[in-house]
């Protein structure tokens, strides 16, 4: 008697979901690596250039 449980040939690796979540977080990480070589993004982009390393004045 066959059990309900019983695994074929083609049941047998990951589940889908940890493939969706692999190619999610490889596409992410893809995508931040693009931005920070083009300079999409990255810390120096919320500073004007003028304001970055402005030290004040003393009078």
């Amino acid at each position: 008697m066959a059990d309900a449980h019983d695994r074929t040939d083609g049941d047998v690796g990951m589940p889908r979901w940890v493939k969706v979540a692999g190619i999610i977080a490889a596409v992410l990480v893809v995508l931040f690596v693009v931005l920070l070589l083009t300079g999409g993004h990255g810390p120096g982009r919320h500073f004007a250039a003028d304001s970055a390393l402005a030290v004040p004045m003393a009078s």
